[in-house]
């Protein structure tokens, strides 16, 4: 899987991936950052996807001020 640039390696939330039968897609949704969401065709486009909208989220927030959650591990339990 190709990470995409200037990713840190050390994203630590947990991701929640599932598919999507009205989307055709698989999604990601980042508990622990509120409407952090993203989708892909594949699994490894979603993971893709989801470092760069966690990054994104990240920047945002720092931009805004705004406090960024600290990552808690597990969140979901099976």
């Amino acid at each position: 899987m190709t990470r995409p640039p200037n990713m840190k390696e050390d994203i630590k939330y947990e991701m929640v991936v599932y598919w999507s039968e009205d989307d055709d897609a698989y999604i990601v949704e980042v508990p622990e950052l509120p409407g952090c969401m993203a989708d892909g065709r594949t699994y490894d486009e979603v993971i893709r996807n989801s470092l760069t909208v966690i990054k994104e989220w990240i920047d945002v927030a720092k931009e805004l001020g705004r406090e960024i959650p600290k990552p808690k591990g597990r969140l979901i339990y099976a």
